[in-house]
């Protein structure tokens, strides 16, 4: 891969306690992977100036913010699209980026293109998001929807 960043053990020690706990101190941090404070907040800095660390963020409990309905929408586009027109992916891309009910968007081989995963208050919150949001956009073809059940497994953590 171009984009890799090479990794050392240090490292590796460094981001799996941080996707553990993206709050804890240099001091913890640099005892739990044995450097001293000084040399864990350096490592730190490289990674995030690399891009490895992306960014710090609050894991939220949908269901604590009243947000109990996950669904996962696989998307169809329309294949044909006039020469004055943009492209359909394009549109539909842009679209996504403002739809607050989806928090993931992944581009698919096979039948279906788009795989969204859509979290809302509600059946009713689903509907009015599919109905008057997803099937009125001028890209979209089709869509078929799984609803979670329960989450066997639910991380961010990367396995480094």
């Amino acid at each position: 891969m171009e984009n890799e960043i090479p990794l050392d053990a240090i490292d590796r020690r460094i981001l799996r306690a941080l996707q553990a706990d993206g709050r804890i101190t240099y001091d913890v941090l640099a005892t739990q992977v044995s450097l001293s404070p000084s040399a864990a907040l350096r490592r730190v800095k490289r990674l995030e100036e690399a891009g490895v660390i992306a960014r710090y963020v609050a894991l939220v409990a949908p269901e604590r913010v009243g947000l109990g309905l996950t669904a996962y929408l696989n998307v169809r586009l329309e294949k044909h699209a006039e020469v004055h027109k943009r492209n359909p992916m394009d549109l539909f891309r842009a679209a996504v980026q403002t739809w607050p009910e989806v928090v993931e968007c992944a581009a698919l081989t096979g039948e279906m293109d788009y795989l969204l995963r859509v979290v809302v208050e509600d059946m009713a919150h689903y509907s009015r998001f599919v109905m008057d949001t997803l099937l009125r956009h001028p890209s979209v073809e089709d869509c078929k929807t799984s609803f979670v059940l329960d989450r066997v497994k639910n991380t961010t953590a990367l396995p480094l």
